[in-house]
């Protein structure tokens, strides 16, 4: 795998995730309490011993650039690195990153330099775990121009992701992106031909693309070259590629979930408390997920009843009832609270005892939660303060709304706090 350079698209301005991304990256979004979502490709490169990666993004990138340079730090005598590449304006090219593809041509010229046979190209938003050995030998074993990772998807998903149809032999021979009607229904394929039960090929007959590639390194430089204004892979350069080169599949037998939207999030994060076996499971030795070490004290725990709930480290919750709940770092819950349901992403610091005894007396309110609040289907970004007799409860049944001067909003029905949120003493959402 030395002789393969990964490439971790960092995706747009990710306004499905908003507001989780007004102040950081897509990447950078904190997962699981303790991760972030960038931690989920670059370990997966690492365990599958690639360890030459370029990150691509160009919105909000100071937190993702501070959590790859503490995090990923290679030995001095291999070549292994995890670098960030921002987009960013020349004489030649005024504009920023225009698609996928059009991010990896604007950086060519440094990947070229490397002497590698493959590029793999990976997207940043993706739950799932994978050698990508496994993948790169399929890819070399078929002496295929490009391989695309897929899975099979049931009719209810299939419109959101690039189907694709292929021959006996694994050969892609028709492509389509997103396809809606009549175009959907013509895309539908015996997946049986990937080894699934006929049960399952009746429930899954499209083959989504998972927006992983692998390419021959001549094959992605000739298309970029020759296709300059095809500007993402999805939509344009795989397409246009699938009638001159060998384009094969790679099943893809795991979990995988596209956390691009705010729901999807939601009910990714959540899934991780789930028992006996969670979808997808961050207690695997052989592939662990890594993520910056922070040293953080033990969880504090006083007389507190939490049920299938993740608690991550250095949190202080007091006499309160925590049930199908992630609670990240640092949070702090004050006595009296009920969480159900939520994600909480905790906080990038400690305030001094000190203060919030100060603050709490002049009326301000601390980071954390404040006491006898409820929170319920939510998700609490990072720093917000939320006051007491606080209820976040989406009391209206509201499916959408913006309330960002209010610092919240409400995407499928679930309520979003801002990062740095103040949510004032006794506020009913």
């Amino acid at each position: 795998m030395k002789r393969v350079l990964g490439i971790i698209l960092g995706g747009g301005a990710g306004t499905r995730l908003y507001p989780l991304t007004k102040l950081r990256a897509k990447p950078a979004v904190p997962l699981a309490g303790k991760y972030r979502l960038i931690d989920i490709p670059v370990s997966n490169c690492i365990n599958s011993d690639i360890l030459k990666i370029y990150v691509l993004t160009q919105f909000n990138s100071a937190s993702l650039n501070r959590h790859i340079s503490r995090t990923y730090n290679f030995s001095g005598f291999s070549e292994g690195f995890v670098e960030v590449l921002a987009a960013q304006q020349t004489a030649e090219n005024p504009n920023w990153f225009q698609g996928t593809a059009d991010a990896v041509r604007r950086y060519l010229w440094i990947m070229k330099d490397w002497d590698v046979d493959e590029y793999l190209i990976l997207s940043g938003d993706h739950l799932y775990r994978m050698d990508y050995s496994e993948f790169v030998k399929r890819h070399r074993e078929t002496n295929a121009d490009i391989t695309l990772s897929v899975v099979p998807i049931d009719g209810s998903r299939a419109s959101d992701f690039g189907l694709m149809k292929m021959d006996d032999n694994g050969k892609i021979v028709s492509f389509k992106e997103k396809p809606k009607g009549a175009e959907l229904e013509s895309m539908q394929v015996d997946t049986t031909k990937l080894g699934l039960t006929p049960e399952q090929a009746k429930e899954t007959p499209y083959i989504a693309s998972m927006g992983i590639y692998v390419f021959k390194k001549a094959v992605l430089e000739k298309l970029l070259e020759e296709l300059p204004d095809q500007t993402d892979f999805g939509k344009e350069i795989i397409p246009a590629a699938s009638k001159d080169y060998n384009i094969q599949a790679y099943l893809h037998e795991g979990y995988w979930e596209d956390i691009g939207t705010i729901e999807a999030f939601y009910k990714a994060n959540l899934a991780l408390t789930q028992q006996p076996q969670p979808p997808f499971s961050f207690y695997d030795e052989k592939a662990p997920i890594y993520t910056r070490p922070r040293y953080l004290p033990p969880t504090k725990l006083l007389d507190c009843h939490i049920t299938e709930s993740i608690i991550g480290e250095g949190c202080i919750v007091k006499e309160c009832r925590i049930n199908h709940s992630v609670l990240g770092i640092r949070t702090r819950i004050e006595a009296g609270c009920i969480i159900e349901d939520s994600l909480l992403m905790g906080a990038d610091y400690y305030e001094p005892f000190a203060e919030r005894s100060i603050n709490s007396e002049k009326g301000a309110v601390p980071v954390g939660i404040g006491a006898d609040s409820m929170i319920r289907k939510a998700i609490v970004d990072k720093n917000a303060r939320i006051g007491r007799k606080v209820q976040i409860i989406n009391k209206d049944r509201v499916s959408e709304a913006s309330r960002e001067d209010q610092g919240f909003f409400i995407r499928s029905g679930i309520v979003v706090i801002m990062k740095n949120a103040l949510i004032p003493d006794r506020t009913v959402i």
